[in-house]
């Protein structure tokens, strides 16, 4: 990706780093997983049933929730605009990615960047909601550093980046993408604009009212291993909506160049749950499976990248996401 100095930064970031966030928290995914209304993993034809008869029970249809009545609907197809100039005098010295980022302020240009992607987000999201009738408000991200509070609860370091859909926030600890890039070789700049596009992916869905009727089918799914299958659906979906909104981003500022892809789908193989669970574990159980597998994960990325279109976000509806 590239950004110059007249690319916008969002106003929407608030640094908490020094803050004394208090304890407690949540796990990073591959543990227990971040128990916050979102998905991963497959489905038995049995659970299917169940669940389907939920969802008919609430007359819930997530892709109803995504698009509206009309499926067919088309998504809008942004204004082109010129690629930037590719030059080194338009370069941000320390950007993500580069190698002045070993360098001293390494986090004031990360935080940056971040807030680089976090416009682009908005302007994407906003496009995309208008075109459909609706406003999008847009999310915070908060950069914190150790802990912080939450809505949520107490948000640490260990659980990674995550969405509380109380407040409408999106929390990351930037020592994340050096944890990514040391444990599990996952490094460049559109990596790390991925894992913010997927946690805005929830602020999407939650604008959308499917977090809150993924939460009512959890709340009824009877045990956890149901749980986490439609949590792994709903963490999927996430993944889907960061690749549509990669796709549309392109289409309207031509951030894309050649490796970027090919980085974003790196991290999403490597933090699928089945191999955060061998490394960390040495073991793989499905059953405890929040997140999706690496072949999901890069699945659903894909299908929203190339198509660039929320209704290739289906995960609910699928017999084997």
């Amino acid at each position: 990706m590239r950004y110059d100095q007249n690319d916008r930064e969002s106003s929407n970031v608030e640094d908490r780093r020094g803050q004394d966030g208090g304890g407690g928290g949540f796990q990073f995914p591959g543990g227990n997983g971040i128990q916050i209304p979102i998905g991963r993993g497959g489905f038995s034809i049995t659970t299917l049933l169940i669940i389907g008869a939920v969802m008919l029970f609430f007359g819930i249809n997530p892709l109803d929730v995504l698009l509206g009545p009309n499926s067919q609907i088309q998504m809008p197809q942004l204004p082109q605009a010129d690629r930037p100039d590719r030059s080194p005098s338009n370069e941000i010295p320390g950007l993500p990615g580069s190698p002045q980022t070993q360098a001293a302020g390494n986090d004031d240009a990360e935080k940056a960047f971040i807030g680089k992607v976090l416009a682009d987000t908005e302007d994407v999201w906003t496009s995309v909601f208008k075109s459909f009738g609706k406003s999008y408000p847009d999310p915070t991200l908060v950069i914190y550093s150790g802990a912080t509070r939450t809505q949520c609860g107490v948000g640490q370091t260990a659980m990674g980046p995550f969405y509380c859909p109380l407040d409408q926030k999106v929390y990351i600890d930037l020592g994340f993408y050096d944890e990514l890039k040391r444990r599990f070789n996952v490094a460049g700049d559109f990596a790390q604009a991925y894992v913010v596009a997927h946690e805005v992916g929830h602020h999407v869905q939650n604008q959308l009212g499917i977090l809150e009727k993924v939460q009512q089918l959890k709340e009824r799914a009877g045990d956890e291993a149901t749980a986490n299958q439609i949590q792994v659906r709903t963490e999927l979906q996430a993944d889907c909506l960061a690749g549509v909104w990669a796709n549309l981003n392109d289409q309207m500022k031509k951030r894309l160049q050649p490796g970027d892809v090919e980085e974003a789908l790196n991290a999403a193989s490597q933090i699928g749950d089945d191999m955060i669970q061998k490394k960390m574990t040495g073991r793989i159980v499905p059953d405890a499976f929040t997140h999706g597998t690496a072949a999901q994960r890069v699945h659903w990325f894909k299908a929203g990248l190339e198509s660039g279109r929320m209704d290739a976000c289906d995960t609910f509806n699928t017999a084997n996401p």
